[in-house]
């Protein structure tokens, strides 16, 4: 077998299991608590999710200069991790003074897309990811409530790379206006893996990616989104 045969045998394999991964079922693991409904579940294996991830590291254009930066009250900071848009159209994502139209679907993209609706029964039009180069790169806490999200639809976060944790915390925990204690819920995603936010649990709870000090490896999270309008760079 000469090497062009060798490879065309293993990228049958390799849309052999993504079809068999579309047609099975996943295990889902119920994470709950006031307000907070969220699926968790191993949407991608080991091998699936290495390739995954180098692919994003190829294809992926991350934001440079001043689209890298956050405006708060009237000033310039870098964000502690790079972040690309990608989707539909027309679409946009705006937060904290900056405004990113999304750039067209890559290949890699549209399949991570389409296995996460398979498993999920929802269909997505945008992905911000955000990448995290080690334990130092990280979000702080905030609930996407952005106006151009759909807030009955849910959205879908993919881990690929280097685990990291995530926690939620109860917006009355935050502000001290609660009498009752509302412990915060922290999960930890691993590589291949697949949380689902669903209403309402953007209105209720705030959700970070802390520093993990002992982080030493890269992470992409793509997180698959349903967009209710479009906007154009007129719009700026």
């Amino acid at each position: 077998m000469n090497v062009k045969q060798r490879n065309r045998s293993r990228n049958t394999k390799r849309n052999v299991r993504w079809k068999r991964s579309f047609l099975s079922p996943i295990p889902w693991k119920k994470i709950e608590a006031e307000g907070l409904y969220c699926d968790y579940s191993l949407l991608f294996d080991k091998e699936e999710a290495d390739h995954l991830f180098n692919q994003l590291e190829e294809e992926v254009e991350y934001f440079t200069g001043d689209k890298a930066k956050l405006q708060v009250y009237g000033r310039s900071y870098g964000v502690p991790r790079k972040q690309a848009t990608y989707g539909d159209e027309g679409l946009m994502y705006s937060f904290s003074g900056v405004h990113l139209m999304a750039k067209p679907w890559t290949s890699t993209l549209e399949r991570i897309r389409d296995a996460v609706t398979r498993a999920t029964g929802h269909t997505f039009n945008f992905v911000l990811i955000n990448r995290y180069n080690d334990g130092h790169d990280h979000i702080g806490e905030h609930r996407d409530d952005e106006r151009e999200l759909d807030p009955a639809c849910p959205i879908a976060s993919v881990s690929l790379g280097a685990a990291r944790d995530f926690i939620f915390r109860h917006k009355d925990a935050r502000t001290g206006s609660s009498k009752r204690q509302i412990e915060p819920v922290k999960l930890e995603l691993a590589h291949g893996s697949l949380l689902l936010m669903n209403y309402p649990t953007n209105t209720y709870w705030y959700h970070s990616l802390p520093v993990r000090k002992k982080g030493q490896n890269a992470t992409h999270q793509p997180h698959f989104q349903t967009h209710s309008e479009k906007q154009t760079e007129n719009w700026l």
